[in-house]
């Protein structure tokens, strides 16, 4: 089977003096329908994730709009070579990351601003969202920041072995 797998997008920024321009998404780059977008605004040192949705995946396409942020994806695909493994991006203002499904998703927010716009090929469902422990250690997400900031529902994920336990693969 072939596995896709997380990827920053390349992106060309069309300057002049009135600003800038940037194509976001193409169909045919990226063949995926997008039913949902959101946009999140978080401050230094926020911690979200790491969110998954065990019925109903998203392919998610994170566009950074403003501060910087380190991006965690973690393969949750039982057949995939991966599965298991951390993928860890530094992202700025303007990257563009593709996330396919069956990936934990969670991201640091570095700076003082930070805005995220996210396109979904699917709906958040309260039911069918689970998180993972971003503490546990065979996870190994490197965090230069121990003062995180992050919801009570983001500190009580499962680990990783609870995640092979009760839900397998995705």
């Amino acid at each position: 089977m072939n596995y896709i797998y997380p990827k920053i997008l390349k992106t060309q920024v069309n300057l002049d003096s009135r600003g800038y321009l940037i194509e976001t998404f193409k169909k045919k780059k990226l063949n995926i329908n997008f039913d949902y977008s959101i946009l999140v605004s978080s401050k230094k040192n926020v911690f979200r994730g790491l969110h998954f949705q065990k019925k109903k995946q998203q392919e998610k396409l994170l566009i950074v709009t403003k501060g910087s942020i380190i991006d965690y994806c973690v393969d949750l695909r039982k057949k995939s070579k991966t599965f298991t493994k951390t993928f860890i991006f530094h992202l700025k203002k303007n990257s563009i990351l593709y996330i396919p499904k069956g990936f934990a998703h969670g991201y640091l927010c570095l700076k003082k601003d930070n805005k995220l716009v996210y396109l979904l090929s699917n709906y958040w469902f309260k039911k069918h969202e689970k998180v993972l422990d971003f503490n546990d250690n065979e996870i190994h997400l490197k965090m230069k920041n121990k003062k995180i900031i992050t919801s009570k529902r983001d500190t009580k994920g499962m680990s990783l072995n609870q995640f092979r336990k009760e839900i397998k693969s995705l």
